[in-house]
């Protein structure tokens, strides 16, 4: 363990010098949590007391699409009166050192982008978008926070959220596959990695990458030599990683 943390010392070491090396950061809710944003996790298995299959999945939209509507314009509440944290703000120092910082995130608010950082791979959606029910799924801006029943696309299609649901193809995968299989270090933040196929990306590292995962939690996933567990909140791990990387 002691070589594994001196190498990954060294690589940091490195990657302070040489800022053309690609750093790939892949997010996830625990991420947004410490901006008051609420897990599905948090609410033992439920968004809100609703079931997954109520509200986040193709059948429910065509089931009942006026309570799938309802329910993301409540994130959407949620979401606009919430700030970035202080690892959104870590994330961006480190862009502004590393041109090549690229963020791959499992959420779908923007605080990301709200943060500064101008890198952004959203996997699942967009809150504060919508997406035509149309043949051309066309994605449009939301203004404000309610997307309902009669709104509709130019062509007169009705929009739905833009949120990748359960069962539904991950349009961005290709390219985050692309990005991970092409990185120099990983760095995995605020993620069980237990959502796929987000979570089989780590089978796409090269050999040569290091991962780095800032969890609290101790990893569940086993027999990765490149794996390094840094246990800590997203806030703080990345602070420390940027205190690191830029000092």
């Amino acid at each position: 363990m002691n070589r594994r943390l001196n190498n990954l010392s060294e690589l940091i070491n490195r990657s302070a010098i040489n800022h053309e090396i690609s750093i790939v950061v892949f997010t996830g809710a625990g991420m947004s949590a410490e901006s008051g944003i609420s897990t599905f996790r948090d609410q033992n298995g439920l968004w809100e007391n609703h079931k997954l299959e109520e509200v986040a999945s193709i059948e429910a939209w065509h089931r009942n699409r006026a309570l799938v509507l309802d329910f993301y314009n409540q994130r959407r509440r949620q979401l606009l009166q919430v700030k970035p944290n202080k690892g959104h703000e870590a994330l961006v120092e480190m862009e502004k050192g590393f041109p090549n910082l690229q963020v791959i995130t499992q959420n779908v608010d923007d605080l990301h982008e709200r943060a500064g950082q101008t890198n952004v791979l959203h996997l699942h959606g967009q809150l504060r978008t919508s997406r035509s029910t149309g043949p051309g799924e066309e994605v449009y801006d939301i203004d404000g926070s309610e997307l309902t029943l009669g709104d509709t696309c130019p062509n007169g299609f009705q929009l739905r959220p833009n949120i990748v649901w359960f069962g539904e193809m991950v349009p961005a995968f290709e390219e985050a596959l692309s990005l991970v299989s092409q990185c120099d270090l990983l760095i995995v933040v605020g993620t069980s990695l237990s959502v796929y196929p987000a979570a089989s990306l780590l089978d796409y590292v090269s050999a040569q990458t290091n991962i780095l995962l800032i969890d609290p939690n101790e990893p569940s996933f086993r027999g990765s030599k490149r794996i390094y567990h840094f246990p800590a909140k997203a806030s703080r791990g990345l602070m420390e990683l940027a205190r690191l990387l830029m000092p």
